[in-house]
């Protein structure tokens, strides 16, 4: 196929409103992480209207709608998620959530629009050679046990092959339509730690019968400020905050325990093992220095997300073709955030891609905030454009 036969943003304008009434549809009706039973059959029973093979309930709420053209041996996967946040939305919005503490406040709606977007016109020009997948994907807001895990669990990628696959988020800060790429660790691993400091209660009057907790948390706060600082090559990149602690009721109480949580991102397996180790060891031993017990609770959540070197500049030359190299940032800066398309490329080679939704505007998971319109045709022509070259035949 010729590069003038590729899909131009121009392609999808007439789309638009419609592209516009169907985010609106997904924004006004969020549903939280394994409750997007109404957006999947939303989202299913479009797809199949345009003649997508569609499989429901795949991990759950996820949906995978595949379309073969020619004889192509060549798939590729595309991921969109679906789910909302529980949160009071504050934008005002003609088409704001009618279900209160509910909220897009992420942009799945928009992520979920543009991918179906590109699925109505790869369905109606069917430029390419072989088979594509695109994946509905429910809970990535799950923090644990998240949709990704869920469907690979439930055979995605047996049942639906990939050679490689694609996913996009949406990036406040960065001017709208501006596309992000890196290949390698691009998203944080993201662990929760959380730790029960159980001591003696006892009489703020008579300290000395007493084991404090307040006192005993204290220390290990202002001791866990050494482990990135002292444990961690400055080359890399770490984030170890205690981000809660909880503990008595009254002033003149020496309370029983003392509750710390806190929140560990690293960018490297390597580096993920030396935070635990240093935080388990600082926790157990600043306890027993004053005579209490530590429990520690250290909780996985997802892990780095990894960039494949080739996908990864595959999908850079797609977006440099459709936008212009001026609209391009590589390589992109790390995210300290996670993601749990990680887990996808954990399985297969791939790339996940950053794409600007605006200077000045609300960040993620703010009441405030509200994907830009103005990606709709960009991201649908972006995914439209990729699968056609990935499975064009010229690179069969």
């Amino acid at each position: 196929m010729s590069e003038s036969h590729y899909c131009t943003v121009a392609d999808l304008a007439d789309a638009r409103p419609q592209l516009d009434e169907i985010r609106h549809h997904i924004h006004r009706h969020p549903e939280l992480s394994y409750e997007e039973a109404e957006t999947a059959r939303f989202v299913a029973d479009k797809l199949e209207a345009w003649g997508y093979d569609v499989t429901r309930n795949v991990g759950g709420h996820g949906l995978v709608a595949s379309l073969k053209v020619g004889t192509g041996p060549r798939t590729v996967g595309v991921r969109a998620d679906m789910d909302a946040l529980p949160i009071h939305e504050q934008t005002g919005l003609d088409y704001a959530s009618v279900h209160d503490g509910k909220m897009h406040a992420c942009g799945h709606d928009g992520h979920t629009t543009v991918l179906l977007g590109a699925a109505q016109q790869l369905a109606q020009t069917r430029r390419f050679d072989g088979t594509v997948h695109l994946i509905f994907q429910p809970a990535e807001e799950a923090g644990s046990d998240s949709g990704a895990v869920r469907m690979i669990a439930d055979g995605l990628f047996e049942r639906f092959p990939c050679d490689a696959i694609f996913g996009l988020h949406n990036h406040p800060g960065v001017p709208v339509g501006t596309f992000g790429f890196r290949a390698g660790p691009l998203m944080a691993a993201s662990d929760t730690v959380k730790v029960r400091i159980v001591g003696r209660g006892g009489h703020a009057a008579r300290p000395h019968l007493a084991v404090d907790p307040v006192v005993v948390g204290s220390s290990i706060v202002m001791a866990l400020q050494t482990v990135v600082a002292r444990n961690v090559d400055p080359n890399e990149a770490a984030v170890v905050t205690v981000g809660s602690f909880r503990s008595g009721y009254a002033p003149n109480v020496i309370p029983e325990d003392a509750v710390l949580e806190m929140s560990v991102r690293s960018f490297s397996p390597a580096v993920r093992e030396t935070l635990e180790a240093r935080i388990r060891a600082i926790v157990d031993s600043q306890a027993q220095a004053y005579g209490a017990t530590a429990e520690i609770d250290f909780i996985r959540g997802y892990p780095v997300l990894v960039n494949s070197e080739a996908e990864t500049e595959f999908a850079r030359r797609v977006a440099e073709e459709l936008v212009g190299p001026e609209h391009v940032i590589a390589p992109f800066p790390p995210i300290a955030g996670s993601e749990d398309f990680a887990y996808y490329l954990q399985q297969r080679p791939g790339c996940f891609v950053r794409l600007g939704n605006g200077e000045g505007r609300p960040m993620l998971h703010n009441a405030r905030y509200d994907f830009n319109d103005e990606n709709l045709t960009i991201g649908a022509a972006f995914w439209t454009r990729l699968v056609e070259r990935f499975l064009s035949k010229e690179r069969a």
